[in-house]
């Protein structure tokens, strides 16, 4: 079954990118291919995936925003849940392995924070595994060396005591496209004069993910799975000797997730700060994002070892880690009130009630004595 493609861009856009003629040449030489396949050509092919391009893709510049470029008091929350953290694993070196770190903004933030607390920031090591060339060329070029390292795996840094931290990384992995049909049926794409999709027999992994969170879907409900989001919860787990997993992300648990609303699931692309729901628009080009489950996170975390510390939006996160106080408090020591900058209040109240009610907090924890953390002490919600 061919499903008709959206009209976000013209054929002539869909086409023109040397990206698209190559993963053309794919389905020519092999037949259909995947939907996860084809995001993962489009988001990571070599120099010309849009994660792995040298093109801007984050600020003004680029097509989205993210909590670090709102401003440099989400990077110093971050820090001080990492310092409570800290003190829970013993005070020991601590390890932060930061994946995907965008410019390093977060990474600075934090540790312009953390320089505070001497102590800590004598025992710490900043982590950052990129795989992009170029996005670890910008990392570089703007983090303080001395702190910081970079590699390609967490297998590379080898076991961790300390935090995993991932911001809007999971929303980004490739994903698979599933339908209900009589049958569970997996999205592939094709070419004939333009690119379309097509239903075959989904794969056993496919149905067992299903399975194993009891996800019953009706009939004609289209949605996403992300089987590689589970791989990487495994690999995390295992690696993590002793300290927390902080995960920031868009995404919900799976009840809300796979309410009969969202029936065409959550698939988004981002060009030039502009929504479309057409992945096989601006190919190379664009970001292309799905909405994370959860509860998947937190079922295979259980299973691999990772207790769940708890789930939040990240407005009520930053509230409990006292967001506003830290506030008055760099206000009276600079003399510049932040409420009276339009610019400044309006990105405050983005991270609090904007961006802050969509983007998600989820925190586990291995092999640390159970401690209500002070990021989720004024709600939590259930995943």
């Amino acid at each position: 079954m061919k499903k008709p493609l959206t009209t976000a861009c013209t054929d002539a856009e869909r086409t023109r990118t040397h990206l698209s003629e190559i993963i053309k040449e794919r389905i020519w030489r092999n037949g259909p291919i995947t939907f996860q396949e084809y995001m993962e050509m489009a988001l990571y092919y070599p120099q010309l995936g849009y994660y792995t391009s040298d093109r801007n893709k984050i600020g003004p510049k680029g097509d989205y925003y993210t909590s670090t470029n709102l401003s440099a008091v989400f990077g110093a929350m971050i820090g001080r849940q990492l310092e409570e953290m800290w003190d829970l694993t013993g005070r020991e070196t601590f390890t932060i392995v930061e994946y995907g770190a965008g410019t390093g903004a977060l990474c600075h933030d934090v540790l312009q924070y953390l320089k505070n607390n001497q102590l800590f920031y004598d025992r710490l090591r900043y982590c950052i595994i990129e795989k992009s060339p170029f996005m670890r060329m910008t990392e570089q070029a703007y983090l303080p060396g001395e702190k910081v390292s970079w590699y390609d795996s967490i297998a590379a840094i080898g076991p961790v005591t300390g935090c995993i931290l991932s911001n809007e990384l999971l929303d980004n992995f490739p994903v698979h496209e599933v339908v209900m049909a009589n049958q569970l049926m997996e999205v592939y794409v094709g070419y004939e004069k333009g690119f379309f999709e097509l239903l075959r027999p989904a794969s056993e992994a496919l149905k067992n993910y299903l399975k194993e969170l009891h996800i019953v879907l009706p009939k004609g409900f289209r949605t996403e799975v992300n089987l590689q989001a589970i791989d990487w919860m495994k690999e995390i787990a295992c690696f993590l000797k002793k300290g927390f997993v902080l995960t920031i992300d868009y995404g919900y648990p799976s009840a809300e997730l796979y309410n009969q609303y969202r029936c065409n699931g959550t698939l988004m692309c981002y060009y030039q700060h502009r929504i479309n729901e057409d992945p096989y628009c601006h190919i190379g080009e664009q970001d292309i994002t799905s909405h994370v489950n959860f509860s998947a996170l937190d079922h295979w975390g259980s299973i691999s070892g990772l207790e769940c510390c708890g789930f939040t939006e990240q407005g009520y996160f930053l509230r409990s880690l006292g967001l506003m106080d830290y506030l008055r408090t760099e206000e009276q020591k600079k003399k510049d009130n932040f409420s009276s900058s339009p610019e400044k209040a309006a990105a405050i109240h983005d991270l609090l009630n904007g961006i802050g009610t969509k983007l998600k907090i989820f925190i586990q924890r291995k092999g640390v004595t159970p401690k209500e953390l002070m990021g989720l002490s004024l709600t939590r919600m259930a995943v």
